[in-house]
């Protein structure tokens, strides 16, 4: 049996993992970012308790 066909394949479904893995996180940092409910603890209008931890 000839395994040669073997590595090219893995490497195939290596980088079809990683480039799923880049799109799914892609869309949750950009979910994230349309999302902007919560404001920054430096911003003026931030929440305070998290500002006076420091």
């Amino acid at each position: 049996m000839d395994f040669a066909w073997l590595i090219p394949l893995l490497a195939l479904f290596t980088m079809l993992a990683f480039l799923v893995f880049a799109l799914v996180s892609k869309q949750r940092v950009e979910g994230k970012r349309k999302n902007d409910v919560l404001p920054s603890s430096l911003a003026i209008d931030g929440d305070e308790r998290v500002a006076k931890m420091d």
